[in-house]
């Protein structure tokens, strides 16, 4: 049995996503709260890997049950007081693992449709990144999930920037280099917005992030909004496909991921393979 759990976490304190020995992450949490519900070892794969001090709000993962954790979750059904799914109890049954006021929660767990995988099925993921500048003052109530910068930024020059590097291209001059990994991506969308308090807002849309891809944008964006770049500079330093001292990766704290896409519910097992036949020959 295959369940999707859509999860919502606060990435402050965590090491990010991926199971490490000794570090508090998210997988390692999570997986620990659901083997206590479940019984047995519980492996999460995850649409995306968020690195140490970035948030998620509209991530996903899904979990492959063996036959003894499927037969205890669905004799749970049988218990007084249990809900009539226990496929979808199980999300409460985790939150109270986890805790009141936890830093990280499971929104909700489905049983997962025929052919879907949490990683490999996604088509698109979107963040978003917020920016506190001198125009908006610094709020620290935001302080967990929005970066300040001591300048006055022009949004409009920022978002003129962003708007220009939409499409399909190589982003090695916006990624942190990882052996044998490609850096050609899809940008879908990439623009800014002031919201009702002022706060500099980036949305962020690709099929697929390399890594840090979306703070070193960000950066680039920065610099452009200050006058340190023009807004031709952010596409002419893509197309040099190396890294510049210009462009800043940006803290992780201001960066959340909001939302992942998936295909109709036919095309999810056709999605997976093609995915994984590109990353293979990558």
């Amino acid at each position: 049995m295959r369940i999707r759990l859509d999860l919502a976490y606060d990435g402050t304190h965590f090491r990010g996503w991926a199971r490490q020995p000794g570090l508090r992450t998210v997988q390692g949490t999570l997986e620990e709260a659901l083997a206590r519900v479940l019984g047995g070892e519980a492996r999460l794969v995850v649409a995306g890997r968020t690195d140490a001090g970035v948030h998620a709000s509209g991530q996903v993962a899904h979990l492959d049950l063996d036959e003894t954790q499927a037969r205890r979750l669905l004799e749970s059904h049988a218990r007084p007081g249990a809900a009539s799914d226990p496929v979808a109890r199980l999300a409460a049954r985790v939150r109270g693992v986890l805790g009141a006021y936890a830093d990280l929660t499971v929104r909700t767990t489905t049983r997962a449709t025929e052919g879907f995988d949490a990683r490999f099925s996604a088509v698109w993921r979107r963040y978003e990144y917020r920016i506190a500048d001198r125009a908006t003052g610094y709020d620290p109530l935001e302080r967990h999930r929005t970066t300040t910068v001591r300048a006055d930024l022009d949004a409009n020059q920022m978002d003129a920037a962003a708007r220009s590097l939409t499409g399909l291209h190589d982003f090695a001059a916006y990624c942190k280099p990882r052996e044998e990994a490609t850096t050609i991506r899809t940008l879908l969308e990439f623009d800014w917005h002031r919201d009702g308090q002022g706060v500099l807002v980036a949305n962020v849309k690709a099929d697929a992030f390399c890594h840090s891809m979306v703070r070193a944008l960000v950066g680039a964006c920065v610099a452009v909004g200050e006058g340190r770049l023009d807004v031709d500079d952010a596409a002419t330093i893509r197309d040099g496909l190396e890294r510049v001292p210009d462009v800043k990766v940006l803290a992780a704290r201001g960066l959340t991921l909001t939302e992942v896409g998936y295909p109709a519910d036919d095309l999810l097992a056709a999605r997976a393979d093609q995915t994984r036949a590109r990353r293979d020959l990558e």
